[in-house]
């Protein structure tokens, strides 16, 4: 596998503004190499994972915190009190506060949510939130906007989204959410463009988006990251992560 160009290590600076790496990944429900899986994790990094298909049934809050452990992380908020969707952190986030937010139910359709926290890294204080959107196209678009008013109503200047949108960025859901805010793959590419599936990736269905404001360096999947093998992220789970370096400014 060719190797790539690093991404800017997390770090603060100066004035108060803070470079920070953001994972979003499907891991489906930790069935698979949970060990591969978490070391994926740990060799990217970041600051910020927002995991989607967290454990939703037994055990389900001792499953996720052995994956932070096992990542040097700490889990935030979410599972299976918001249908699947959670966030982890690292120790550089102080936590201002969590919400889960389950969505509107469809009949006969999975149940969605929505991970959200507010937390300040350095000087700087950034919206979160981790999503899986619905299979059903009009349900995933109205979904869309619940997502882009969450961020708006979160009180923040700055924030970050994402997650698994069940959607390739062609389709009208991932042109709402790229038309209100950063893609951050179309921003700044780096590494691997495609999610799905692990073995034969052809579709990106995973994204990283960002308000305006915020400084994408580099977003896509880790591949040739120091660390990061092919064999791991194939054994991991059936979605490739994404991984973007942002430069948040200071507040």
């Amino acid at each position: 596998m060719a190797s790539t160009p690093r991404l800017p290590n997390s770090r603060t600076e100066p004035d108060g503004s803070v470079f920070i790496r953001v994972l979003t990944y499907n891991i489906r429900s930790m069935r698979d190499d949970t060990t591969a899986l978490a070391r994926v994790v740990r060799a990217c990094t970041p600051d910020l994972v927002l995991i989607q298909e967290a454990p939703r049934f037994f055990r389900w809050r001792k499953k996720l915190a052995r994956l932070a452990r096992a990542t040097d992380l700490v889990l935030l908020t979410g599972g299976a009190t918001v249908a699947g969707p959670a966030i982890l952190c690292s120790l550089r986030a102080t936590v201002e506060r969590t919400e889960d937010v389950l969505l509107p139910l469809t009949p006969g359709l999975h149940r969605r949510g929505f991970a959200t926290a507010v937390v300040r890294v350095g000087g700087t204080r950034l919206g979160v939130l981790s999503c899986h959107l619905s299979l059903q196209k009009d349900e995933r678009y109205e979904q869309g906007g619940m997502l882009l008013d969450r961020l708006a109503g979160m009180g923040v200047e700055h924030a970050v989204a994402g997650g698994d949108l069940n959607e390739r960025p062609g389709g009208r859901t991932f042109r709402r959410l790229a038309d209100g805010l950063q893609d951050c793959w179309a921003i700044a590419p780096h590494g691997g463009e495609y999610t799905s599936t692990p073995t034969d990736p052809r579709q990106r269905i995973d994204a990283i988006f960002a308000t305006k404001g915020i400084e994408v360096l580099g977003c896509g999947v880790p591949l040739g990251h120091p660390g990061v093998s092919e064999h791991d992220l194939r054994a991991a789970t059936d979605h490739l992560p994404v991984l973007a370096a942002l430069k948040i400014p200071a507040v």
